[in-house]
């Protein structure tokens, strides 16, 4: 994989760096320069698909996908499973029209200037150290789905029960033990610029676990379609 490593998050106005991925919803590989010169992209760039919280953030991106499209702006899903699991669960849970791809070293969050974070006792350092009590004080609110809104651990333990995720030992290969993987969301122009971004890193952490607006995204997607 080529990319050129950056020292911060990307902003609006940075270009994105190239790659090459595996691709998971069909064989070969996915490079930005598929898009490059032809077409708008959504990059959700994302924990493994043993996260719950990713696992809903990509369904959501598979929700959006149409409205994208039609404003002539493709969607690409990238999680750290390894292909062949990530083919199996798709297999089992479809995302038709969304592009998928695998990078178990997550060499691509690196390079977009997302960090792994530490959890510590009661050391914060965002968004690179967090202190569980500051941990266990956000909270997390998915109607619905929780009863009421909850530190995003218990949250994650509740999600999981519910799906019957069953983690394999090519999920734990990917899991960080006492670090998380902090993700995002970024829209690119046509020339693979940063226009518009939502992360788990901004705003100390209120972002965690949390879903972007789709009402925001969809009016930056107008700023930018066609």
């Amino acid at each position: 994989m080529s990319v050129c490593h950056v020292e911060h998050l990307l902003q609006p106005g940075d270009q994105a760096p190239n790659f090459v991925l595996d691709a998971i919803s069909r064989e070969g590989k996915i490079a930005l320069d598929d898009f490059r010169g032809r077409s708008p992209l959504l990059i959700g760039l994302f924990r493994g698909l043993h996260c719950p919280f990713c696992r809903r953030h990509v369904a959501a991106m598979a929700q959006l996908s149409s409205a994208l499209r039609e404003k002539g702006i493709e969607s690409l899903v990238v999680v750290s499973t390894p292909v062949e699991r990530a083919r199996l669960y798709f297999r089992y849970q479809p995302i038709p029209n969304l592009l998928a791809a695998s990078d178990p070293e997550r060499a691509l969050h690196r390079a977009f200037g997302l960090p792994v974070l530490e959890f510590t006792h009661n050391e914060t350092d965002w968004p690179y150290k967090v202190g569980m009590d500051v941990v266990m004080a956000m909270r997390v609110d998915r109607p619905g789905e929780l009863p009421e809104p909850m530190a995003p651990p218990i949250a994650g333990d509740l999600l999981n029960k519910k799906d019957r995720y069953e983690f394999t030992e090519a999920d734990r290969q990917v899991s960080l033990a006492g670090h998380m993987q902090l993700v995002g969301h970024f829209l690119l122009d046509r020339e693979s610029v940063v226009r518009w971004s939502f992360t788990e890193v901004e705003d100390e952490g209120r972002n965690v676990c949390q879903a972007l607006n789709p009402e925001e995204l969809l009016s930056a997607a107008s700023q930018i379609a066609h």
